[in-house]
């Protein structure tokens, strides 16, 4: 897929701010976005500015996800095949607050026609972490809007690099889920 390698960037641009504070690669990003452009029922959806890709959006059935992922539902009870996942929403600062994320949702829901509910996870970082910025907004209120509720009781557990940091350490993410 030729976007890659644009999608991966954007990826490791995106992900460097808090509350991700991701050390990315773009060669791993590279190799971790084909299973979006390879499973069936999957989607990328890109936003550009003539040319150049700004903003990328992820989506996929559940069952095409990691381990990870998935064993929240399973422990939960909840059938993983009526669970459309989305990976994430990454865009450009310049671009934000334009209506593009709310067409990121739109378009990533209706990817998910047929399934019982959509998902996705956000990282938990503690409210004083000290690579918090002062004007750092969550997200919350964007996603609630949209009809997700956080799930405090669905949550896994990821690795990355922080930056500054020398080695990848756990992080977990919470689930919000949102019936179809």
């Amino acid at each position: 897929m030729p976007l890659l390698p644009a999608l991966a960037r954007l990826r490791v641009e995106v992900f460097r701010d808090f509350p991700y504070l991701y050390d990315g690669d773009i060669a791993y990003e590279q190799k971790y976005l084909r299973i979006y452009a390879d499973t069936p029922g999957a989607a990328i959806i890109v936003a550009r500015d003539g040319g150049r890709v700004v903003g990328a959006s992820t989506c996929l059935p559940l069952t095409a996800e990691t381990e990870a992922v998935k064993k929240p539902f399973l422990d939960a009870g909840i059938g993983i095949s009526r669970v459309f996942y989305f990976g994430e929403s990454v865009l450009e600062k310049p671009y934000r607050g334009q209506g593009i994320g709310v067409a990121f949702f739109q378009a990533r829901e209706a990817q998910a026609a047929g399934y019982a509910t959509t998902a996705f996870c956000a990282v938990i970082r503690p409210p004083d972490h000290k690579l918090r910025p002062r004007d750092y907004v969550p997200l919350d209120e964007f996603w609630r809007h949209r009809g997700y509720r956080p799930r405090p009781e669905l949550v896994c557990s990821m690795s990355w690099r922080d930056i500054g940091e020398s080695a990848e350490t756990g992080k977990r993410l919470q689930f919000w889920t949102k019936d179809l």
